[in-house]
């Protein structure tokens, strides 16, 4: 599909291919509600120009079944709250459970996950909830033990 290069990658995701899950909260790349991975790396898409784009890019719809266990522990967490940071967060966390057995090896995993979620703002759960999910669904897929 061909977008003329001063569009964002939001806006062509969202108006042109009805892909909605990313959205557009602060329309700055301050948020992370719009975040998609581009080549494999977590993306604002709201102040991506579409002409910079070079490589796949994976919303929340393409990742829907690679994120199933993320889902799942979000939800039995209590890492849901609105819900509208949870696109946002879920493709973030898909890009560090990609790399699950590299970051099970730190000695801080919490804090890893929280520096690298940084960029995902939450405005309802306090990031405890949503740290521990990836933590935990980190720890499975490496088969490590979940951290407490």
């Amino acid at each position: 599909m061909l977008a003329p290069a001063s569009r964002t990658l939001a806006s062509v995701l969202r108006d042109d291919l009805d892909l909605t899950a990313a959205k557009v909260a602060c329309g700055r790349g301050e948020c992370g509600a719009c975040t998609v991975l581009v080549d494999g790396r977590p993306t604002m898409s709201c102040v991506t120009a579409v002409a910079l784009v070079r490589g796949p890019v994976e919303t929340l719809e393409a990742l829907a079944e690679e994120v199933t266990d993320l889902r799942e522990e979000f939800a039995d967490a209590g890492a849901f709250q609105c819900g509208f940071c949870t696109p946002g967060q879920l493709v973030h966390a898909a890009a560090l459970a990609r790399r699950a057995d590299e970051l099970v090896a730190e000695d801080d995993l919490p804090g890893v996950v929280r520096d690298r979620l940084s960029g995902n703002i939450c405005r309802c759960t306090g990031y405890q909830a949503i740290t521990g999910a990836v933590c935990a669904v980190l720890a499975r897929r490496a088969g490590a033990e979940v951290p407490s």
